[in-house]
């Protein structure tokens, strides 16, 4: 007998009404299901039970936060500081409220790669200088920031800045982070591949695309060329290191499904902020595959992260949880092709790994490095804890075009590089920058130094780290000199936004009690044998507690580098040497 009715609300079925539900109710019957399986419940549909959710989730879901926007022209008419919600919304349009230190906004902007021209250049410091403070902040991602903004004058920044092709969505809060990549990507001779179009490509992927402004918790995403200037790719969520490989021999796991080649090595789960360096997670991918392969890996953060402790939201939580196969399965569902398996604590895979030999050139982000394209060099500038005068920037601008081709590249290391310089004009090129005040040389000691923004525009920071770390710098410059370069990572609080534990020498801010003064001192917790990248990668360790800044803290550091030169084997690194010892043994050299 058939189910199937010959009139439905008095209406004729039609046959392709017949052919359609003749299909439905074979369907149910071959799952054993009867047509009241089917048919309405008249009864109650039990809702489903809510996770709890942090206070920001709750914000993000009353409003998305690009809809905030006519709030923010709304309290620049007015001039009046955002409320606490749009706090948080304003963060995805890449403006931070830096109250209590100062009355206006900080804004970071997107420059995938790091890569600008020297007329975006001219025109942030045009901006600086009309509506901000006069001066750039370089960051450790590849980018810039502009502070101090008044609410009045927050919409013509966000317009000015996309006016000369540039933005700052999504770069603050729960979202991607700016992308860095090897600064010297296609122009540096031991690169094994240019990552800057695959860096772009996913910059405008991910731009056009709304999942991807709603994350759990911030997201950072490095790729490494394998070019001389390093990005500390293991520091991010996902880092993508390129390797060679040998075609796979008969017989081979791998051998039909990877050709000779280059592909990217997959590192996931990097904060070291919460001590966690990005690890091998088994898998790598073709370049070309790897813009799809980061939107899934970073899809099944977004629909499995957690969104109700902000503590525990990172995706390096998530991998704890899961651990790596199963993210890696998660992710296999979202892809055409599945991740390709590579197991790297096993010869037979690492063996097909072609040896990348390239030279160790200290703190090659500074000064002149030749470039694969014949007679043309690339000019690393050192900048001052990244603290770029408007006048300066103007300068460089001037340099790029005049010398170069007008490009320009950020490192994390808080400089610029300038590409593209023929042979025959880099002397005339850096004696430009010199009349300026301009510097393409550092010392071991100075060359390696970077700060986050300290106390000085950071509500969080607890001092004035760029100060310090510049007083540091100066004292140690005029009491030793060193051989072999190091870093100084000096970050305001535990957030470690300037990495203090991948630094040789790391400071973490605190306020320290003082004898015969009343309230507590600038100070900092010193850190030593920390590292990143490949073999050097190290979290470092603790080995003095609450030193206050100025005189106490520069002799300490002294002493460590001079216990250090004179105990080490050779001319062994700082890392190395610290490595080798313990911290009691250390503390017992340096005193």
């Amino acid at each position: 007998m058939s189910l199937i009715p010959d009139k439905i609300a008095g209406e004729p079925v039609n046959s392709d009404q017949a052919q359609y539900l003749d299909g439905f109710f074979t369907g149910m019957r071959n799952r054993g299901m009867s047509f009241a399986d089917a048919a309405p419940n008249d009864g109650p549909v039990p809702k489903a039970k809510k996770e709890k959710i942090t206070a920001e989730e709750k914000i993000k879901n009353e409003l998305n936060p690009f809809d905030a926007l006519p709030e923010l022209r709304k309290k620049a008419k007015g001039n009046v500081p955002p409320e606490k919600e749009d706090i948080f919304r304003f963060k995805w349009n890449g403006l931070f409220w830096l109250a209590p230190v100062h009355e206006g906004y900080m804004c970071r902007l997107r420059i995938p790669g790091g890569t600008v021209s020297s007329y975006q250049l001219r025109e942030l410091a045009s901006i600086a200088d009309d509506i901000a403070w006069g001066y750039l902040q370089i960051t450790t991602r590849n980018n810039f920031q502009v502070r101090v903004v008044q609410p009045k004058d927050a919409p013509e920044l966000l317009r000015r800045i996309q006016d000369c092709g540039l933005h700052s969505r999504g770069s603050g809060a729960d979202n991607l982070r700016n992308f860095t990549a090897t600064p010297t990507s296609g122009l540096d001779p031991y690169e094994l591949i240019d990552v800057l179009p695959y860096v772009q490509d996913l910059s405008h992927y991910i731009i056009n695309q709304q999942e991807f402004y709603n994350l759990p918790r911030k997201f950072n995403i490095s790729y490494d060329s394998g070019g001389i200037v390093r990005v500390a790719e293991d520091t991010n969520d996902i880092g993508l290191r390129a390797i060679k490989l040998k075609e796979p021999p008969e017989g081979h796991p791998l051998h039909g499904k990877v050709k000779a080649g280059v592909y990217f090595r997959i590192l996931l789960g990097g904060v070291t902020g919460h001590q966690e360096f990005a690890e091998d997670c088994g898998a790598i991918c073709a370049p070309d595959d790897s813009v799809d392969a980061v939107a899934a890996l970073t899809r099944v953060f977004i629909r499995n992260g957690n969104r109700g402790n902000r503590g525990k939201s990172r995706m390096i939580y998530l991998i704890k949880e899961w651990g790596y196969e199963k993210y890696l399965e998660e992710t296999d569902k979202l892809l055409d092709e599945p991740l390709i398996r590579f197991d790297f604590n096993d010869p037979a895979f690492t063996d097909l790994i072609e040896p990348h030999e390239k030279p160790n050139i200290p703190h090659s982000h500074v000064g002149v490095q030749p470039q694969k394209q014949a007679g043309l060099n690339m000019l690393g500038v050192y900048v001052p804890v990244g603290l770029l005068q408007t006048d300066e920037a103007r300068l460089i601008a001037d340099v790029a075009e005049e010398f170069g081709t007008g490009d320009l590249r950020l490192t994390i290391f808080q400089n610029l590089i300038i590409p593209n310089i023929p042979d025959d004009k880099i002397k005339a090129a850096k004696a430009k920058l010199a009349e300026g005040g301009i510097r393409c040389e550092a010392s071991h000691i100075r060359g390696g130094t970077a700060a986050c923004t300290g106390n000085r525009y950071c509500k969080y920071a607890s001092s004035d780290t760029k100060g310090h770390a510049m007083e540091v710098v100066d004292y140690l410059e005029s009491k030793l000199t060193l051989d072999q370069p190091i870093n100084i990572h000096v970050t305001g609080c535990p957030h470690s936004c300037a990495q203090h534990y991948i630094g040789d020498i790391g400071l973490l801010a605190c306020k320290v009690q003082v004898e015969g003064e009343a309230e507590p001192v600038e100070g900092y917790h010193v850190f030593i044998g920390g590292g990143f990248g490949g073999d050097n990668k190290r979290l470092g360790r603790q080995i003095y507690k609450s030193v206050a800044a100025g005189e106490e803290l520069n002799t300490k550091i002294e002493s460590l580098l001079r216990a250090y030169l004179a105990n080490r084997e050779g001319s062994e690194t700082f890392l190395e040497f610290t490595s080798r010892h313990d911290i009691e043994a250390l503390e017992t050299m340096a005193a």
